[in-house]
């Protein structure tokens, strides 16, 4: 008797593909569209296949999110790896990272993510525990008003970005990141 061919598990790249899928329909049609359906569909697996990896669309949605900030998180390492100057060296990794292509954002998952964070408050939680524990990371060295200020100015850039606001604002990112960075060096 021979068995019927079965898929070898592979259950991170199963995973991963959900987590790709549900941030691409965050990106096209908006958070509201990302359905356990809709993703399952996408990702070509059925419900019960997504469920065994989220046991829901909130556990889905916050995954995409943490997902989302483990990426910030190695793009901001990467750039504290370059830089030898202790003072101020988070908030540049932290610009630098938010304008390494700002032109991505208009098909960044993080985008779509990032935005629904102002209204919702599991994400916007997540948001703010990370920050928090970045900035409590680099206490020692990121901690002065006009830093703040550099983060907040940043802050601020990136939601021009992600509503496609720059063009209008007539920013001119190179310079506006150089400002920032400037801003970062000891007085």
């Amino acid at each position: 008797m021979q068995s019927p061919h079965r898929r070898k598990k592979q259950p991170e790249q199963v995973r991963r593909s959900l987590l790709d899928c549900a941030a691409q329909i965050a990106v096209e049609q908006g958070l509201a569209s990302v359905t356990i359906q809709a993703v399952a569909e996408a990702a070509g697996v059925t419900k019960g296949g997504l469920f065994h990896h989220f046991s829901s669309k909130k556990t889905l949605v916050d995954s995409v999110f943490v997902d989302i900030l483990e990426q910030l998180d190695r793009a901001i390492d990467a750039h504290l790896e370059k830089d030898n100057v202790a003072y101020g060296r988070f908030t540049r990794a932290y610009i630098e990272a938010i304008f390494a292509d700002h032109s991505r954002y208009a098909s960044d998952p993080w985008m779509a993510l990032s935005l629904s964070m102002v209204i919702e408050p599991d994400l916007r939680r997540l948001w703010t525990a990370w920050l928090t524990s970045r900035l409590q990371r680099h206490t020692e060295t990121d901690t002065s008003p006009q830093l703040e200020i550099a983060r907040l100015a940043a802050d601020g850039a990136w939601l021009a970005f992600t509503s496609h606001m720059e063009e209008a604002l007539k920013i001119d990112v190179p310079a506006l990141r150089t400002r920032l960075i400037d801003l970062t060096k000891q007085a």
